[in-house]
Parts: structure tokens; C-alpha cells; sequence
């Protein structure tokens, strides 16, 4: 874990995160909380992320993401030297490696 991240404010909004009920309640929170764009940006990576883990190429996810070569590469690195967290959210909802 990063800890530079690890501060009382982050622990506060990853409280307020898991107390979120549904799809819906989560669209109300993080819609009040991000802008569009940020919203976005995560979804891309998390779908850039799940892309990797299913073996797609830089190519064809770049095309169907529009993520940047760049971000698809950050992504990657976290894939690869992260705190496995993708992993385990790709585990908890079935995902194959």
C-alpha cells in the first residue's frame, strides 16, 4: 500500500464507499463525487484492466476503449507490479486471469 494514500481523509471515503447498497446508490455517490470526466477516466482504466487480464493487445484496446497507448501501459504496470488489487476485484466478480 502506497502511504503517501494511506491518510484519514482516504480511510473516510473508502468508509463511505463500502457502505454503498447498489448499482444505483453508487451511480448517486460518485456522480455527486467526480465530475464526468474523472468518472470516466476510472471506468476506462478498469476496463483497460480487465481487457489486459483477458489478453487483448494494446491494439484492439486502444480501439475499443479509446485509452492512450500511455494509460494502457500504466495500467498494465499496475497489473503487473501493483497491490494486486485488480486482481482481487476480478476474482470477487468471477473473472478469469
Amino acid at each position: 500500500m502506497n502511504k503517501k494514500i494511506k491518510t484519514e481523509a482516504v480511510d473516510h471515503l473508502f468508509e463511505a464507499v463500502l457502505n454503498l447498497q447498489s448499482r444505483e446508490e453508487c451511480y448517486a455517490f460518485f456522480e455527486d463525487l467526480c465530475t464526468v470526466n474523472e468518472l470516466l477516466s476510472l471506468s476506462q482504466r478498469f476496463e483497460v484492466a480487465s481487457m489486459l487480464k483477458a489478453g487483448k493487445t494494446y491494439l484492439d484496446i486502444a480501439e475499443k476503449t479509446g485509452a492512450s497507448t500511455a494509460t494502457i501501459s500504466r495500467v498494465n504496470r499496475s497489473l503487473n507490479y501493483g497491490n494486486d488489487g485488480y486482481d482481487l476485484v476480478f476474482a470477487r466478480m468471477g473473472q478469469k486471469n
